[in-house]
């Protein structure tokens, strides 16, 4: 992937994708594969997890808050470390959370626009990443993943909200893509990270809209563009 290191330097990826796509693990091997620091998301060391997924109506909005800032934080670390890197999960993709937490009563209307204002203050003056790559799994597998890792704090989540969280991200993706380029990968069966790292080299030429990758059976990819709509 030299080649791709040439293109761009320092290259800032970020993943994206549901709870239990395989993020974590794709973004640790594409970061050795690109030669990158990874950048992980906050999950031992969240104070708010368990309680979270314990009385989410409680913990919403201090949850969302506390991510939001460790976000920022680790966002501009990638920035100011001018070295590139790899980053688990973006201070964007928050966004999709608190929208499903506020229409299922989870939050309130009230703490989620104080919520959306200080993510719109705090983001805005963000340099953007290069490229998302929004890892895609079904509601239904990505609650398999879920089980199998078995992470105390997520043995209660339950279907409907990975649904709801699905729907949420295709909205996201529409209305990201038109200032950051988005990858979209099927991701149904785990691949290497040396072939999302073609994909991506492939994709950086074309800079519109969200790109699709179906992996087929011999590893080649089709890159339809599919057009942007509004959030």
């Amino acid at each position: 992937m030299d080649a791709l290191r040439r293109t761009i330097s320092p290259l800032f990826i970020t993943m994206s994708g549901l709870i239990g796509a395989g993020k974590t693990t794709i973004a640790r091997e594409l970061a050795e594969e690109l030669g990158v620091p990874v950048y992980y998301e906050p999950v031992e060391d969240n104070v708010y997890l368990e309680d979270f997924y314990r009385d989410m109506r409680a913990h919403s909005f201090a949850l969302q808050v506390y991510l939001l800032n460790r976000r920022y934080t680790q966002h501009q670390q990638i920035v100011w470390g001018r070295q590139g890197g790899v980053q688990d999960r973006s201070i964007y993709e928050d966004s999709v959370f608190a929208r499903v937490l506020m229409k299922q009563g989870y939050l309130t209307l009230r703490d989620y626009e104080t919520y959306r204002a200080l993510f719109q203050t705090m983001s805005t003056y963000l340099p953007h990443p290069h490229f998302i790559v929004h890892l895609d799994v079904t509601p239904e597998e990505a609650l398999v993943r879920i089980k199998e890792r078995s992470r105390g704090c997520e043995a209660g989540i339950p279907l409907d909200y990975l649904k709801a969280l699905y729907e949420e991200y295709n909205v996201f993706l529409a209305e990201i893509s038109k200032r950051i380029p988005v990858l979209r990968v099927r991701w149904d069966k785990y691949k290497t990270a040396a072939e999302l790292a073609q994909e991506i080299s492939k994709a950086l030429v074309e800079h519109q809209a969200v790109i699709d990758v179906a992996f087929d059976s011999s590893m080649t990819a089709n890159i339809p563009k599919v057009p942007a709509s509004l959030y």
